[in-house]
């Protein structure tokens, strides 16, 4: 049977997927939201209109407050520019006037440890001083709606403690919350409600808990089927 989500062109050639259709729903101050589904169901994609990285084909996106993604936080980075210039670039693309951006300065560098690192270009980091930079900006400013896509950690053991504990706090302080992720006991400790995507479509709302434990038992059974 074909897949209804190609979409199709002359003599049969694919010319797209139709990652997402007939989504609909609102949030309110104080929801947590976990996004349930397979690979492919379409959890990232919705993250990525919400974030306002892909514009929707049609039907409209009504967001009131400003939007912190996780989604990559490599996305925005410049690699010839300091890792000071970036923080700058980066507050400023998110919204964020340069009288805040510069109070969240000395949190950002005290955080990341890279002392004067962070006079030199991006392009002369390691990976793991791009993340630590990265992930300290990310999470330096207070969020209105977070878009989270799964759980954000770095670094070495050490680092990765503190990422956790301030990751937590950021969590804590945001007004929405969207969490997509594969974890239950991940969304089950920070969500409220839960959406279960499955192929591009919201097949249900519900309790987090018993959504995801519904979603793992068609899941594995799906599994078995196919053994």
């Amino acid at each position: 049977m074909a897949d209804s989500r190609l979409i199709m062109g002359e003599g049969g050639r694919i010319l797209g997927v139709r990652a997402l259709e007939s989504i609909s729903f609102d949030l309110s101050g104080g929801d947590r939201l976990a996004v349930i589904g397979s690979n492919g169901a379409g959890k990232t994609t919705l993250l990525q209109i919400l974030a306002g990285i892909l514009p929707p084909d049609s039907g409209e996106v009504v967001i009131e407050g400003r939007c912190t993604s996780l989604i990559n936080i490599n996305l925005g980075m410049q690699m010839e520019a300091t890792g000071h210039r970036n923080i700058t670039l980066r507050g400023l693309a998110g919204g964020y006037p340069r009288n805040e951006i510069e109070a969240r300065r000395q949190d950002i560098a005290d955080f990341c440890e890279l002392g004067k690192f962070l006079d030199m270009p991006i392009e002369t980091y390691s990976a793991g001083m791009r993340m630590r930079l990265n992930f300290a900006i990310a999470t330096a400013f207070e969020p209105e709606i977070l878009l989270l896509d799964e759980w954000l950690s770095a670094g070495d053991a050490a680092f990765r403690a503190k990422a956790t504990q301030r990751m937590q706090s950021f969590v804590r302080k945001a007004g929405i919350l969207v969490l997509a992720s594969h974890s239950r006991q991940l969304l089950i400790d920070n969500c409220n409600r839960a959406i279960w995507m499955d192929d591009g479509r919201i097949r249900e709302f519900g309790d987090v808990e018993d959504l995801y434990d519904r979603y793992q038992l068609e899941k594995a059974a799906s599994v078995e089927g196919a053994a």
